[in-house]
């Protein structure tokens, strides 16, 4: 067939009928028995009858993929034409770099001029490997997938990896597009076959990186001196995992026996989804050699001088040094000061401590470092749940123990910032406005949005300055209300692809049952432990949700204990809250804190809380502050008094269902008191060298229906909380 445009004539022919039931698309060996349908081809038989797709089509029936596509579900499918198929897999057997020798096919000897690969010699490992890298569960069309432009959309493919979507300079939709590689052109989009879900044909295979972060580093001569002190510090090393392990150093992996029962049901009984391993990945912000040239570092030794210089006097300002010190391999002992030395490899190096504060354990697209606008969720504001001048941010704990960086993306604009400090942020000297009371001390470490690099195990991305953790940033940069979202210091959720997968695809996950919810087995996440069998972990996926960023860590449970690691902060004096929905299925909840996972260690925090009460209740004391001549002032005061405040100015509870001009009033989630609400949990001192870890019990055995939910928490700084001169703001 010619592939020029097509589809309108295909669809004439082919999509007689929608059909509505759904299957999951995660196992190949499908129920043969009922799943066919007579009356009109899926996107198997819209692919048998092409034949300028059966080199594709024979690889998916290799490993029966086929067969999952000739059934019912939502599914998009991502065709590349058959020279684009032998391409791929001839450059695979002529790979001379050794990643993968002949990757896994059989050796046929060298091949002669012009000779090509045999589909036949392909391996079965192999075949799956390509099939699921084209296919995804969910249905999503070219619109979808050109909604960001340059900067490109995500999409989860079935071997649970990511594909970058983007426009190229022609016009083209294109997957995978990068500095190196054109990336794979739709040349055919949108045949909607109706039946089980949406075909593209591409020109060519999806390209894909196989090398592991350091290893694609390497390749790119114009990061010669960061790769060098990546070598040198010996963190190279520690970005060469790809999945978690088991005890015998095997990718663990969770069964149906693992996960049966109550854990795996939702409350309406249908069964969820669950993943069945545990993926890693890291992100590294990284400057080039002409980055540094104009910071005069021209040479591997100039960094190290600059690093020395930067970090020598480190333990004045970096807490963790003078509490506990920073391991040292040499002389296996915590050190509190700072080597100034070649011992590259010890923690307490300056220049081990400069790479070390670049490296985050979640892989990001730069589309992902800040929760920006989610297309296809049915709202026309540009930042989709913030409102009323709110801006995205989000915090992140690098590999220079017991740090973070702040991702800051400024309105207007899509520019993102690491490390951007202005005085008195999150205080205002104006009501219901952010204030003017701020001047700006650093623009911050901007991210080049054009520099990104990928590797199978995660990204680089290209920053424009130099990036530190000085004293500006435990004292400038996080002296503020500091806000933590549950998906960003749990690194699974970002390493799996869960925190922006939408409804609609996790719908297709579950069978086409619930599209709210995915299941965890209760040890996935390296910092939650779960202290007993009726401990349920589940997660609200992006939707129309009452949560902060659309989504939540929630679980539910009868006798549910559960504990989880929150993000280190610097040394301090801090109001703790937590962001919660009061709802008349929640639970009844005591919380504790302590220094580590074990329950003997822990100390309560207030009094239980009970979210079934309503907001308006004399207990909790809402009121409509819009409503109130001073705007709730007095209000929240009486409120925080009681260990109450309302939610937040700055994003609206329900997206799905904007109204503009409501956005001051009850629209947002100060103002709707069915919403959300943040409990004051009390005052605590935190020492940065120290963990926390946060505890949550139920502690009514008679709710039959308990619930607990983790969307965000908070920790302020006291000197925020009691300013003098300025209000915290209700952002």
């Amino acid at each position: 067939m010619t592939m020029n445009k097509t589809k309108n004539i295909l669809k004439t022919g082919l999509c007689l009928l929608a059909l509505g039931a759904g299957m999951t698309a995660c196992n190949p060996e499908v129920d043969e028995s009922n799943l066919y349908t007579e009356t009109q081809l899926n996107i198997e038989g819209w692919l048998q009858q092409n034949d300028n797709l059966s080199s594709f089509n024979y690889i998916l029936a290799r490993v029966g993929y086929d067969r999952v596509m000739n059934s019912y579900g939502h599914y998009t499918c991502f065709a590349p034409v058959n020279e684009g198929v032998q391409q791929y897999i001839d450059s695979l057997y002529r790979d001379t770099e050794g990643l993968k020798p002949r990757n896994g096919m059989d050796d046929h000897g060298t091949l002669a001029e012009g000779q090509h690969i045999e589909l036949e010699w392909l391996t079965d490992s192999l075949c799956r490997d390509i099939a699921e890298y084209h296919l995804t569960n969910g249905k999503y069309d070219e619109m979808y997938m050109r909604s960001k432009g340059t900067e490109g959309m995500e999409l989860l493919n079935m071997q649970g990896r990511t594909v970058k979507s983007s426009t190229d300079s022609l016009g083209n939709t294109v997957l995978e597009k990068s500095t190196t590689d054109p990336g794979a052109i739709i040349i055919d989009a949108d045949i909607d076959t109706l039946g089980n879900g949406i075909i593209h044909v591409l020109d060519r295979v999806i390209p894909r990186n196989t090398r592991l972060m350091a290893t694609e580093l390497f390749r790119h001569a114009e990061y010669s001196i960061f790769y060098r002190a990546l070598v040198e510090t010996g963190l190279a090393d520690s970005l060469m995992m790809t999945k978690k392990l088991d005890e015998n150093g095997m990718p663990r992996q969770w069964s149906d026996d693992e996960m049966n029962g109550d854990d795996v049901l939702d409350t309406d009984n249908a069964r969820l989804y669950y993943p069945k391993e545990c993926k890693l990945g890291y992100t590294i912000f990284a400057e080039s050699d002409a980055v540094l040239a104009k910071n005069n570092i021209k040479s591997f030794d100039d960094l190290v001088a600059y690093a020395n210089k930067q970090y020598a006097d480190a333990a004045g300002w970096y807490q963790m040094l003078s509490e506990k010190g920073l391991w040292n391999a040499d002389s296996k002992s915590y050190v509190k000061s700072v080597s100034t030395g070649t011992d590259y490899r010890n923690r307490n190096n300056a220049l081990n401590m400069f790479v070390a504060y670049h490296i985050v354990k979640c892989a990001m697209a730069n589309t992902q470092l800040v929760f920006e606008n989610t297309p296809g969720l049915g709202v026309a504001t540009s930042k989709w749940n913030y409102i009323n001048g709110g801006e995205p941010y989000d915090y992140y704990e690098t590999m220079l123990p017991h740090t973070l960086l702040k991702i800051w993306q400024p309105q207007p604009g899509r520019v993102l910032f690491i490390n951007r400090y202005q005085t008195n942020n999150t205080l205002t000297n104006e009501l219901a406005t952010m204030g003017t009371n701020h001047v700006l001390i650093r623009q911050g470490v901007r991210v080049n949005r054009e520099g990104e690099i990928k590797a199978d195990n995660g990204y680089l991305q290209a920053i424009e300055g130099m990036l530190v953790y000085d004293k500006e940033v435990p004292q400038g940069v996080l002296n503020e209300r500091l806000r933590f979202e549950a998906t960003t210091f749990l690194p699974e959720f970002i390493n799996n692809g869960f925190r922006y997968m939408l409804n609609s695809t996790v719908s297709d996950l579950n069978n086409g049952g619930s599209g709210a919810r995915i299941a965890f087995p209760r040890d996935f996440f390296d910092n939650v432990v779960c202290y007993n069998d009726g401990c349920q972990l589940r997660y609200n996926v992006k939707g129309n949700f009452r949560a902060y960023q659309a989504d939540a860590f929630q679980g539910w449970g009868q006798s549910y204990d559960l504990a989880i690691r929150i993000p280190p902060v610097p040394t301090g004096h801090y109001e703790f809250r937590l962001f919660y929905s009061p709802m008349g299925h929640g639970g009844f909840m005591q919380f504790y804190l302590g220094k580590s996972s074990s329950p003997a260690s822990m100390e309560p925090l207030s009094i239980p809380l009970d979210v079934r009460i309503e907001a308006a209740d004399a207990r909790i004391g809402w009121t409509k502050f819009y409503e109130e001549e001073d705007q709730g002032i007095n209000s929240d005061v009486e409120m925080h008094n009681r260990g109450y405040m309302r939610g937040p100015y700055s994003f609206q509870g329900h997206p799905g269902e904007y109204d503009e001009a409501r956005k001051t009033t009850d629209w947002n989630c100060r103002g709707d008191a069915t919403v959300t609400l943040r409990r004051v949990l009390g005052r605590i001192d935190v020492k940065q060298s120290e963990d926390y870890w946060f505890r949550i019990k139920s502690v009514d055995p008679d709710l039959k229906e308990a619930k607990w939910q983790l969307d965000f928490i908070e920790l302020v700084p006291t000197n925020v909380v009691d300013n003098d001169q300025y209000s915290e703001d209700w952002f």
